[in-house]
């Protein structure tokens, strides 16, 4: 079993929060997966993530993604465990992989913009979520 500084250490190599994924999308250090169902990525989805749902990612991520890229995954929010489904798919495949924390929800709760059929839309921050100026 593992004590807790092994367990947070290794917890902090495989999650990344939402500023930090803001922050790394736009430099290009990974590739944004959504794992989410055709009409939630409908609904809206972050602009420059790639849409592949958790049980299509053994399938097809080999022929979207060029083995040993960087991938980060999201689903809906915290009471969501597709984003875990999908980590685990691109980690059985030996993608390097990392878990975005909070999901879409976070994501839109911190002000970020999100894609619709409308064009893209921001919500008005959450000071619970975000209390720093960001992106």
């Amino acid at each position: 079993m593992a004590t807790p500084l092994e367990f947070f250490r290794s917890k902090l190599q495989y999650e990344i929060d939402v500023m930090d994924v803001a922050d790394g999308l736009r430099a290009g250090e990974f590739v944004l997966v959504d794992t989410r169902r055709r009409a939630s990525w409908d609904h809206a989805h972050i602009p420059g993530a790639l849409h592949l749902p958790s049980a299509e990612i053994t399938t097809a991520a080999l022929r979207l993604i060029p083995p040993g890229s960087r991938v980060v995954v999201y689903s809906w929010g915290p009471g969501c465990n597709g984003s875990t489904v999908g980590a685990l798919a691109f980690a059985e495949l030996k993608y390097p992989v990392s878990e975005m924390i909070g999901g879409i929800e976070y994501w839109i709760r911190n002000g970020l913009p999100v894609e619709t059929a409308d064009g893209l839309m921001t919500k008005e921050v959450d000071p619970l979520v975000r209390a720093y100026p960001g992106p």
